[in-house]
């Protein structure tokens, strides 16, 4: 079966009911489900982790049977640097890798589809798989 990596701006979408798109990322969550496993790296987790308290907060709200933790490569790491080096070649303005380019990558050299808001990613890494509105 597939695994479909969640961006934190869909977990938060759910997680705090937000009105705008709350419904879209639930279902989003449900189709993603339906067609295989649902993951979640270490940047996904400190990105939704700012709306907890504790961890064990976050982990109640990520519960580990529902979303697996797959640790980010090296691989990815190395193309987030790449796709950084990019991004500053077109005028990006940031100092330092943005995490989005580590989630991107990291779907990218995994073979998972991304579940985001966010289509951007399709800028910097053509070929990857992304359920995004729009």
């Amino acid at each position: 079966m597939a695994a479909t990596l969640v961006d934190s701006n869909v977990l938060l979408d759910y997680l705090t009911e937000d009105g705008d798109w709350s419904d879209w990322s639930a279902a989003m969550l449900v189709r993603a489900t339906d067609t295989g496993t649902l993951a979640i790296n270490q940047v996904i987790f400190a990105e939704t982790s700012v709306r907890f308290e504790t961890i064990e907060d976050v982990d109640r709200a990520l519960p580990e049977d529902y979303f697996r933790r797959a640790a980010l490569p090296w691989e990815a790491a190395y193309l987030a640097g790449q796709i950084f080096a990019k991004y500053r070649r077109r005028g990006g303005t940031k100092t330092a890798p943005l995490p989005d380019f580590f989630i991107g990558a990291h779907a990218a050299v995994t073979g998972m589809t991304l579940l985001t808001r966010a289509a951007r990613y399709r800028t910097y890494l053509p070929t990857l798989r992304v359920i995004a509105p729009g």
